[in-house]
């Protein structure tokens, strides 16, 4: 059984509703193979959470760094809300021990699959944010994520689309654009396909978990096949 109150005692915030906090952490394939109980999965958490953490990052980069671009504040920005920090910070507070997952995703390495880990996460932060405001969490990150940021752990993470942005602007005068062009697989077990175009052409393809992984890596390989240039992994 999941102990969420040795949880709360340990990241030392407690959820006036306990039931969103249990919510964040409900994959869809546990509400599937319990249908006849009155669960709800994260997937409209994450939505939530996902726009909250970004302005907690941007309000926190905005104040912190007066001396950066736009441009720079949004490659920071985009190296810390990335899947692999989110996955970071899940696993730095042992988010995976509390995830309720369905057997078969159970089975198939569900716990550990990173799309899966930074979706819970931003849940998290969208369940944080009704429970208590954003004052809350703001306070949460203060402990949990600023600190990382301010000892440099996120300086030389890669944000794929910025660099391409960079690249095409420095090549040629051309719009970027992103498109979903597929989404196969079961519910919690999704895969999107996306197509980066550089104008008219057909810069690179991404297959990812998320949308943002999926773009990520279509920019990636735009970078490498329409570009020609090198990526640090």
């Amino acid at each position: 059984m999941v102990d969420f109150s040795m949880f709360q005692d340990n990241i030392r915030v407690q959820f006036h509703n306990e039931a969103l906090l249990k919510q964040a952490f409900t994959h869809s394939s546990y509400v599937n193979e319990h249908r006849k109980k009155n669960f709800e999965d994260n997937e409209r958490l994450e939505f939530l959470g996902d726009a909250v953490l970004e302005l907690a990052i941007s309000q926190y980069l905005y104040r912190k760094h007066p001396e950066m671009s736009e441009g720079e504040l949004t490659k920071f920005r985009a190296s810390v809300v990335c899947e692999v920090s989110l996955v970071r910070f899940a696993n730095d507070l042992s988010f995976s021990d509390l995830i309720l997952l369905g057997k078969g995703e159970e089975m198939t390495g569900g716990r550990e699959r990173p799309a899966l880990l930074a979706d819970v996460f931003e849940a998290f932060i969208g369940a944080l944010y009704l429970d208590q405001g954003f004052e809350s969490v703001i306070a949460f990150l203060e402990e949990h994520v600023y600190p990382k940021i301010k000892k440099g752990a996120f300086n030389h993470a890669m944000d794929y689309k910025s660099q391409l942005q960079e690249v095409v602007q420095r090549i040629r005068n051309g719009n970027i654009e992103y498109r979903i062009v597929e989404e196969k697989g079961p519910a919690h077990n999704r895969e999107f396909v996306s197509h980066v175009y550089i104008g008219d052409e057909l810069g690179g393809i991404g297959i990812g978990r998320t949308k943002k992984d999926a773009e990520q890596k279509a920019a990636k390989k735009a970078l490498v096949q329409w570009a020609g240039e090198e990526v640090e992994e």
